[in-house]
């Protein structure tokens, strides 16, 4: 076997090594360093989450680690891929990739495909495994509203009205399902990438009151997402019911302290903090490292989205920088989101912790954007190459 076949074998069998990096931009190097640093604190912390949860299910206390493990090789399979094609060839793929995910979307509507869990329906099932259609949407939102809102100027309102429509069909959906939270994220990430693009303030402003408007109707339609607003508010008033994941969740972070209980040693997720290993995952982590961990964590997320905004700043191209901002929101901001949750300054909701939290489709979706601000940030070192004149010196002798 080749040099080159041995390289291609070991990166596809171990995504992980990857030795051509040194030919990458500073800033692609960095970001892809920064997402491995990250993926391995979030498997850490979801093999200390999970543990007691699946010793008593299943017998066997590394089983959800095991299963995240595959979805994760799966995930940084797809990254290298990404990281590995011109943006313009990924944005021509993710157009039919939409429109699939899209379909998807719908088929968990049907009562005979959708899985239900937790009164949500927003799952189908493949084989033994559950994948989310509206986290697979993402990085396709991100690609497909950088290309529309990257090109605003030269589109007919025919186009930007088919593709506004597509984008609220499918969050709609997503609303349909009832999910709340992942169709605010959604919204929100294509709002600021069409804000980013120039867009006029009349027509942002006239979205954002249609996008409250939604979630509106759908607090109306949805008592439980109401009563998630009330007991974040005041959650000692119901303290065996509403409120009791918020409290819990509250008693896990100040356990941990200055320094935490230490990794594996946290008390909370014994019976106590529900869903710990996704949605309430940073309570865990907060209890078994403390201030100074969490600290260490937020500090991590902060560089990672002061790359992607240095990425986006350098950038020449509109459309490559639209997908780093959008990159940036889904990865970042939906951080912040789900750790705000857990200590209470924001109304629950399902959003998990990217990287974090248990899930095949919330890992997959993650890695890809990761893989495309990776891109972006790797196309930069092509875009500062000057191109030199070819001279024909034999018909200029």
């Amino acid at each position: 076997m080749s040099p080159t076949a041995n390289t291609a074998f070991i990166r596809h069998l171990l995504p992980v090594v990857d030795p051509s990096t040194h030919h990458w931009s500073r800033e692609a190097r960095l970001t892809r360093w920064l997402t491995l640093v990250w993926l391995a604190v979030g498997l850490a912390t979801l093999f200390s989450a999970s543990y007691p949860v699946a010793l008593v299910e299943t017998g066997i206390g590394w089983r959800f680690l095991a299963i995240q493990l595959i979805w994760v090789f799966l995930g940084l399979t797809l990254f290298n891929w990404i990281v590995r094609q011109p943006i313009a060839r990924l944005m021509r793929l993710s157009g039919l990739a939409f429109f699939i995910v899209v379909g998807l979307l719908f088929l968990t509507l049907i009562p005979a495909l959708g899985v239900t869990v937790n009164g949500a329906t927003r799952w189908l099932a493949l084989g033994p495994f559950l994948i989310q259609p509206s986290e697979l949407l993402k990085p396709l939102l991100v690609l497909q509203a950088a290309r529309l809102f990257g090109r605003w100027p030269g589109l007919s309102w025919s186009t930007r009205g088919l593709w506004i429509g597509l984008f609220t069909i499918a969050i709609a959906t997503i609303l349909l399902q009832p999910n709340l939270s992942t169709a605010a994220i959604c919204g929100f990430s294509l709002w600021l990438i069409a804000l980013a693009s120039g867009l006029s303030y009349r027509l942002l402003a006239s979205t954002a009151v249609t996008g409250l408007l939604a979630a509106i109707v759908s607090l109306s339609a949805n008592a439980y997402q109401r009563e998630r607003i009330t007991a974040f508010l005041n959650p000692w008033a119901d303290p065996t019911g509403n409120g009791y994941q918020l409290i819990q969740s509250l008693l896990a972070i100040g356990s941990g302290g200055l320094l935490g209980s230490g990794f594996g040693f946290s008390q909370q997720k014994l019976d106590f903090l529900p869903i710990q290993y996704t949605d309430f995952i940073f309570s865990v982590y907060a209890e078994e490292f403390g201030f100074v961990g969490s600290l260490f964590l937020l500090g991590l997320l902060l560089t990672y989205a002061s790359l992607a905004a240095l990425v986006a700043i350098r950038t020449t191209h509109p459309l490559q920088r639209l997908i780093a901002i959008g990159a940036m929101v889904l990865l970042v901001g939906q951080s912040f989101l789900n750790i705000g949750v857990a200590i209470g300054a924001l109304p629950t909701t399902g959003l998990p912790l990217p990287l974090f939290s248990y899930g095949g489709s919330s890992m997959i979706s993650s890695l890809a954007i990761a893989g495309l601000l990776t891109r972006v940030a790797r196309e930069m070192k092509e875009d500062n190459v000057i191109k030199l004149p070819v001279r024909n010196f034999l018909r200029d002798r």
